[in-house]
């Protein structure tokens, strides 16, 4: 099913605004939140879009000023917002508050009646949406919103997967979204079914499919047998890859792993001494696998240009990774450096 089109990408999901508690406060102290655009899809068009790639981001959002606003940020970074429909009343919120070592951050979500969260098939013309991609991203966070958002997936999947569109999903499981009677199991399976390619973590592996690994086992090993069940389920999944953290003191460490066609390739990642924000780099690690792909770079440097675009937005502020490219390649020759450019 090869596709000969210009590597555009589509991508499908939920405009949301997040509340950040200001001052690193719980949320029973805080006095002040930070107001930062965000949502899974919108996070991969931004990093995309500043690499280079045309990208186009399709959501339902209300027509009011604070939705709007999202847009014109949308538009400033190169995103293509012409195809938003908008109706409704309410943007999606989430809101954050600051973890550390000790303690853990948390996340509360107000999404349940968003303009998103009421969006039905038929309101978006997918065959003109797509009538161009060469790719298009979803994640499950766009299903998990209500019946009716998970119904629009399906339909735009089937559009994509029609066309021969490269179909490219992030599993994305978020716990406390699932709240519309359905267990992710029952829902995910039929619309990842012609995923091409695939961003995913272990727990959401199980948690869709039932899936397990040998945890004695390293993450590496771990990979390799959640990749080789997981292909039975999948069989058009092309590439698979995995973002890991593990922390030691003070000091957390990101790394990678990829399967492309049938082979695995592994980073030893980067040592990362200071976060200021975790928020969003699961999605830079998604753009910066997407952008290798589609640059047809080799396996082993599309992993390592994902790591280092997931690592780089953890030093930054929000949920979007305002890097650019000769930043990222800096950091795979040097690593992270305190040092000023001037």
């Amino acid at each position: 099913m090869g596709n000969q089109k210009q590597p555009q990408l589509v991508a499908f999901g939920e405009l949301v605004l997040r509340l950040h508690s200001r001052n690193k406060m719980r949320f029973l102290q805080s006095q002040g939140y930070d107001a930062y655009y965000g949502g899974s899809e919108t996070n991969v068009c931004v990093l995309l879009s500043r690499l280079g790639i045309l990208t186009d981001y399709i959501s339902r959002i209300p027509n009011n000023d604070i939705a709007i606003a999202g847009v014109q940020q949308l538009r400033s970074h190169g995103v293509g917002t012409e195809n938003i429909i908008y109706g409704g009343d309410i943007l999606g919120l989430y809101f954050t508050e600051p973890g550390n070592l000790m303690r853990s951050s948390r996340v509360i979500y107000d999404r349940s009646a968003s303009s998103y969260a009421s969006l039905k098939p038929g309101m978006i013309n997918w065959s003109d949406v797509l009538n161009n991609a060469g790719y298009f991203h979803w994640s499950g966070v766009s299903a998990a919103i209500s019946q009716s958002a998970a119904d629009a997936c399906a339909e735009a999947l089937q559009v994509a997967y029609d066309k021969g569109v490269i179909i490219s999903s992030d599993f994305n499981y978020r716990s406390t979204l699932w709240q519309y009677g359905k267990h992710p199991s029952a829902i995910m399976p039929a619309l990842l079914k012609n995923s091409r390619i695939v961003i995913a973590d272990l727990d959401s592996v199980e948690i869709y499919y039932n899936i397990t690994t040998d945890k004695q086992q390293t993450l590496e090993e771990r990979f390799i047998q959640c990749c080789r069940a997981l292909q039975q389920e999948l069989p058009l999944m092309e590439a698979l890859g995995m973002s890991f953290r593990r922390t030691s003191g003070l000091t957390h460490h990101y790394s990678g792993a990829l399967m492309y066609k049938g082979e695995f390739y592994f980073t030893e990642g980067a040592q990362l001494p200071f976060i200021t924000d975790q928020i969003g780099s699961g999605d830079a690690f998604t753009a910066g696998l997407l952008y290798g792909m589609m640059q047809k770079e080799n396996p082993q440097k599309i992993l390592e240009f994902a790591v280092a675009c997931g690592a780089l937005k953890q030093s930054i502020v929000g949920d979007w990774a305002i890097i650019a490219k000769e930043e990222i390649e800096q950091f795979i020759a040097s690593g992270s450096s305190g040092r000023i450019i001037r």
